[in-house]
């Protein structure tokens, strides 16, 4: 196939980007023109990762985005919901009885404002950018709608770039089956609309497709993976954390058995989203404190200098990059983030995830517990994320080698994945399907 140009696109998140990144590089390596587009506060991520950024949209923090869609009344009513753990926040919900209309529409309006609060900027700069440059795929990971947009706007092939379990497109699958039974004016679809809503400015309309993409690149292990209505790309998981260095007490063997802690890059940019307030985190560092391990947890200086006192079996950092110190650990505790996630897979680490703040956890949580892999506590409530229930699981994980074989096991299934340079050929061949213009170069 003639070299392609492939566009990456991807909202302002350092965690998104570095998911991307590897596949990326293989598609460039291979010979194809590649560009990463995102809001300019990524651009640095972006060119720090060996490739070339087109900032677009606004340079306002894609978190003060999110705050400021929000007015008090809507905040107290997603906060309300978030406490609950509903659709907004968690999309693993299976049971038809919980699946009511009133939740479903709800849900969906609150996608809507998300998704536009995370997108809009970035829309038009992109679609003007993909109008000269001519992409012939578009890789957008499962949040960065703009791609969707973009690719719809001038006929390129798209795809989208799954961050966790497919969860989101279930619930789209039950929401369009229990709007089908609703009376005809009151089938109301936000989604719909507001994308529609894009697609109609550049003479286009809306199809599922825009939700979907033409396909889905997917790293979830196959036994791990929900049924999807679309084509799948399955891919290998290959860590990346940014540029990184490997510090000093890190150049050896642990002295104990080694434990990290860790709860996303983002928490200093989202401190409302944390998995675990100042005071969990106390709880924990002081439950953990008489365990013979080497405790390593990584959190932004302002929460360190909240935390007061540290154990004497406690190492607090900033930052280490996660191929690093992964697979010199025994254990890893995490918020569920897809990165540490798969981390721990591809090195048959038992992991411990705590809480509920990445949309397909409660679906993931009692997966890798029925795998044998590690443990999950959901925290509904603040009592569940107690520093003695984390004590008590992660001594389970480390005493019982049964967790390490169900790792084991897991990560045999990620590495039958084909790796980046092998998805190559196939990502051409789907772009050849799906692309809808003839190819015009400026």
């Amino acid at each position: 196939m003639t070299a392609m140009r492939v566009l990456f696109a991807t909202i302002p998140v350092r965690s998104h980007l570095h998911l991307l990144a590897p596949m990326a590089w293989a598609l460039q390596a291979a010979g194809h023109e590649v560009r990463v587009a995102s809001g300019p506060e990524l651009t640095d991520v972006i060119t720090g990762a060996g490739l070339t950024a087109v900032p677009v949209g606004s340079d306002q923090p894609v978190f003060e985005k999110l705050e400021q869609m929000m007015d008090d009344e809507l905040r107290a009513t997603v906060q309300e919901l978030a406490e609950r753990g509903d659709l907004l926040v968690d999309l693993s919900e299976n049971r038809e009885e919980e699946l009511t209309w009133e939740r479903l529409r709800w849900g969906f309006r609150g996608a809507r404002m998300t998704n536009a609060a995370m997108n809009d900027s970035m829309v038009e700069d992109l679609v003007e950018y993909c109008r000269w440059w001519q992409p012939d795929l578009v890789v957008w990971d499962s949040v960065s709608y703009a791609g969707s947009i973009a690719a719809t706007a001038v006929g390129a092939a798209h795809g989208r770039f799954l961050l966790g379990l497919n969860v989101d497109a279930r619930m789209r699958r039950h929401f369009l089956r229990v709007r089908a039974q609703q009376p005809p004016e009151d089938r109301e679809d936000a989604l719909a609309d507001w994308l529609g809503g894009w697609a109609e400015k550049y003479g286009a309309s809306f199809s599922e497709e825009m939700v979907t993409g033409h396909f889905t690149i997917d790293q979830t292990v196959a036994s791990m993976l929900l049924d999807q209505d679309v084509p799948r790309v399955p891919l290998g998981y290959v860590p990346y954390n940014g540029p990184s260095v490997v510090p000093d007490w890190l150049r050896g063997d642990p002295p104990r058995r080694r434990v990290l802690a860790t709860f996303g890059v983002s928490l200093e940019q989202a401190e409302r989203h944390q998995a675990l307030s100042v005071a969990q985190l106390r709880g924990m560092l002081d439950s953990l404190a008489d365990l013979d391990i080497e405790l390593v947890v990584t959190l932004p200086e302002q929460f360190q200098r909240q935390l007061g006192r540290v154990p004497d079996n406690t190492r607090m950092v900033t930052f280490v990059p996660l191929h690093a110190i992964v697979p010199s650990c025994s254990a890893v505790i995490h918020h569920g983030g897809p990165g540490l996630f798969l981390d721990s897979i591809a090195h048959d680490v038992p992991q411990l995830i705590v809480s509920r703040v990445v949309p397909d956890i409660g679906e993931r949580g009692p997966r890798l517990e029925r795998a044998g892999a590690g443990l999950w506590i959901p925290g509904d409530e603040p009592a569940e994320l107690s520093g003695a229930r984390i004590r008590d699981h992660l001594v389970r994980l480390l005493d019982d080698p049964a967790f390490r074989e169900g790792a084991g096991r897991l990560r045999e299934g990620l590495r039958a994945q084909p790796a980046p340079a092998q998805v190559v050929g196939e990502l051409e061949r789907l772009t050849d399907r799906y692309r809808s213009r003839s190819t015009r170069r400026p």
